[in-house]
């Protein structure tokens, strides 16, 4: 039996199950066996690169930040790169017209934010169907993903497409949860607890960790809502991505009024019609906002400050990441900072490698 039909075998049993406290602790096991046959599923085969070996999806990063397209074919995918870059992404209305990924620069605020278009996926794309495998695989590279979707078809789409993602380890508007896990060579498995967590205890955890060939664990639960699938994630982390993802609804203009505001009022969602050249401006500056960029001028000693090409950096950076982004060995012949702007308790302000930075500071490094 191969892994997809073990993994198939296992959600039939999971479907039947019912959930109760009686079947919690089989539940948990069921879990951890999906989640380890789903993690080999994930892992290249022989003679296969690391996003399954599929030419022509991969392509090099560039700019300040990724932003991946994901959405079933022809829901408008090409016509919104076309719309936002100056790349050229063959769009029309059958299916499979982008079968590559196809990247472009959208430029925003002074920064160059890559828009991927990657082919479309399709149902049990996570078991290889369509090539999804790969196309999902390269989705793990991205700072954002934009879910397109077609807003005459509701919820169906958007509910594959999560549970396709979730599949591969792709955790959608989630951080990671609140567990330390640390393997020892000795000493069994010990549960530290802050509060009683709600969904795990002690059996289970053991279990679980057995059923991975972890005999000799430090497990810390800081969260008591941590539950039996968050504590898998925590086991195959090098397997997950916890990335923000946006919702957004294509072929506005082709449903009622009544149905756009009810799907614009969903969380992160957007609604727009590439056709009509309707809300793509306001999809912009929710692609800023959620990448949580910020914007830096730098200045040299007795000059002006280039206000032309400004340094993008993340939105939690300090003094020693913008001295990374300018050079790598910059940090150590780091003497002090000058900075001016919302971060600065007076103008100039003398700063240090730890000072953090707002967008449109200005700053100034000064060497040794």
């Amino acid at each position: 039996m191969g892994i997809t039909e073990k993994i198939a075998q296992i959600q039939e049993e999971l479907a039947r199950t019912q959930k109760n406290k009686a079947t919690e602790y089989h539940i948990g096991l069921l879990k951890g066996k999906l989640a380890r046959y789903r993690k080999e599923l994930l892992e290249p085969q022989p003679g296969q690169g690391s996003s399954g070996g599929g030419q022509g999806f991969e392509i090099a990063k560039a700019g300040d930040a990724r932003v991946s397209l994901i959405g079933f074919p022809s829901v408008g995918k090409s016509s919104f790169l076309l719309k936002v870059t100056n790349t050229k992404s063959e769009a029309a209305s059958y299916e499979f017209t982008t079968l590559t990924s196809v990247g472009g620069i959208l430029e925003y605020n002074g920064a160059k934010v890559q828009i991927v278009d990657l082919p479309g996926i399709i149902k049990a794309a996570s078991h290889g169907k369509g090539r999804g495998r790969q196309v999902i695989a390269v989705s793990r590279t991205s700072d954002l993903i934009l879910m397109i979707l077609d807003a005459t078809k509701g919820g169906e789409q958007r509910q594959i497409l999560e549970n396709e993602l979730d599949s591969m380890g792709i955790r959608l508007n989630k951080q990671r949860p609140n567990i330390l896990l640390k393997i020892k060579k000795t000493g069994g498995v010990k549960l530290n607890l802050i509060t009683p967590p709600k969904h795990l205890d002690e059996k289970m955890v053991s279990a679980i960790l057995k059923d991975y060939k972890i005999h000799n664990a430090d497990v810390l639960i800081l969260d008591e809502n941590c539950t039996i699938d968050d504590f898998i994630d925590v086991i195959n982390e090098q397997h997950m991505s916890y990335i923000p993802c946006l919702y957004v609804y294509n072929k506005a203009d082709a449903v009622s009024l009544e149905e756009c505001d009810r799907l614009a009022r969903e969380p992160n969602t957007m609604v727009i019609s590439c056709e009509m050249d309707l809300g793509i401006d306001e999809l912009k500056g929710e692609i800023w906002r959620q990448l949580g960029l910020v914007r830096l001028y730098t200045k040299r000693r007795g000059v002006m400050p280039n206000f032309v090409d400004p340094m993008v950096v993340r939105a939690d950076s300090c003094i020693l990441q913008v001295c990374d982004a300018i050079h790598r060995e910059m940090k150590n012949q780091f003497k002090y900072a000058l900075v001016w702007g919302s971060s600065a308790k007076h103008l100039p302000q003398k700063c240090g490698l730890q000072h953090p930075v707002h967008d449109e500071d200005v700053v100034q490094i000064v060497t040794k």
